[in-house]
């Protein structure tokens, strides 16, 4: 990242070195999105997911806390869970020698040949490895490989006054509803993440025609952005919206979604405030660094898993909130199937683009041209007291700049203390409740 021309290397969505060194001062160290504790509500209750490319499963455990593993058996390395998830489940076997390990993690023990021939052989001193950190913020379960991470409250910092916009504008909170929709796209994992950290700029060329196909002819969601808009960033996780209240839900194709929303209204305007309320259902768009994003409105949430320099794997899922009545969970489910699955009519266009802008990077003259990231400079927003480094409108770079920002101290500083308080800390906030 070029920070004096806003200016990104294309190499670094091409090139097999770079990425290596992303698992290591990135998926190695960062607060990763692994679960959603609706999604293992009981003792035995387990997920197969990554973090980074090391496949990991998430386990809740008898005692009711949540707990996550390299799902790698420690004799051979081989999965011992192969399926995506599972309840009740009373341990986990490796498939080639048959050692046996507990929900928590420990060897419970092998097919008895192992006892006869080894006598020095000590099961207790051998297990499943565990993260190094795992916490829950308001229903979303991360972890960390890093022991020396800092909290999960200070990793996400002030960006938890935005996450609440979806995770708390009800009481009861949130759960994730109809499994998982899982796809891959050739593409390098940056650019979904940057698209969802601030890129409103594409829906309105992009996204337009199945936009006017939903919601009808003559929709122009250009007229759509006013002087509420606004971008927020903080430590290089971030979000953009325009306040407009309900339209990414009105793109789900669902009216009664929209009657739900201005229903909620009252309710969120006294837990989040104004503003906040009306970004519950607005065009918006957010990420929490590295790979973790979310769509206010039309209430899905994705995970761009890394499977290469040119390859993600995406696994999504529909958020809602659990005191909504059930036809409203249901219409949420449908809406989010139509527009941000594998088929979704929005979807297709976003992975195409991706998949294009990761490719056309290999071709050598190409590489040697910078992108350009400069829109928006001199936007910086100080009069609204937000948390966050804020800029006017969404039609800007102002995220994507930070997010790269961000990336760049994780690849260049090998210690927290750089990190947490580099160029994409948060400002001092004042009083963000004021709206």
């Amino acid at each position: 990242m070029n920070r004096e021309k806003a200016q990104v290397d294309r190499r670094v969505f091409t090139d097999e070195a770079v990425y290596r060194a992303e698992l290591q001062q990135i998926f190695a160290r960062a607060w990763l999105f692994i679960a959603h504790e609706s999604q293992v509500p009981n003792p035995g209750d387990f997920i197969r997911t990554t973090m980074g490319e090391d496949d990991v499963v998430v386990v809740r455990q008898r005692d009711k806390t949540i707990n996550a593993f390299l799902n790698s058996c420690p004799h051979r390395g081989n999965r011992v869970c192969m399926v995506d998830a599972g309840s009740k489940a009373r341990g986990f076997i490796c498939n080639y020698h048959g050692w046996s390990f507990g929900i928590d993690g420990k060897l419970r023990g092998t097919d008895g040949k192992v006892y006869e021939t080894d006598e020095a052989f000590e099961k207790s001193e051998i297990g499943l490895t565990p993260v190094a950190r795992i916490a829950s913020y308001k229903g979303l379960v991360f972890a960390t490989f890093d022991p020396n991470a800092p909290d999960l409250t200070d990793y996400l910092g002030d960006f938890t006054f935005y996450l609440d916009i979806m995770l708390d504008n009800d009481e009861g909170g949130t759960e994730f509803i109809g499994g998982a929709i899982r796809s891959e796209i050739d593409c390098n994992w940056k650019l979904p993440a940057e698209n969802f950290v601030g890129d409103i700029l594409h829906a309105f060329w992009t996204h337009q025609s199945g936009a006017q196909a939903i919601l009808g002819g003559g929709v122009d969601l250009g007229k759509r952005y006013d002087e509420l808009a606004f971008q927020a960033s903080v430590y290089g996780h971030g979000i953009e919206t325009n306040l407009d209240k309900v339209g990414n839900t009105r793109t789900l194709g669902y009216p009664e979604l929209v009657d739900y929303v201005f229903d909620l209204s009252e309710r969120a305007v006294e837990r989040l405030g104004e503003l906040r309320a009306r970004a519950i259902g607005a065009i918006s768009s957010a990420t929490v660094f590295p790979n973790f994003s979310f769509l206010p409105g039309q209430n899905t949430f994705r995970v761009w898993h890394p499977r290469g320099p040119n390859k993600i794997e995406l696994v999504s899922w529909t958020i809602v909130n659990k005191n909504a009545p059930d036809h409203i969970k249901e219409l949420y489910r449908k809406g989010v199937m139509m527009t941000f699955s594998p088929g979704g009519v929005f979807e297709m266009d976003d992975g195409e683009n991706w998949e294009y802008s990761t490719r056309v990077n290999h071709g050598f003259v190409t590489r040697q041209q910078p992108l350009h990231y400069a829109l928006g400079l001199g936007t910086e927003d100080k009069s609204r007291e937000l948390p966050g480094h804020i800029h006017k409108g969404s039609l800007n770079d102002a995220n994507q700049r930070l997010f790269y920002t961000r990336w760049s101290e994780f690849m260049e500083h090998d210690n927290w203390s750089d990190l947490q308080n580099g160029e994409t800390a948060s400002p001092k906030k004042t009083n963000i409740a004021a709206e």
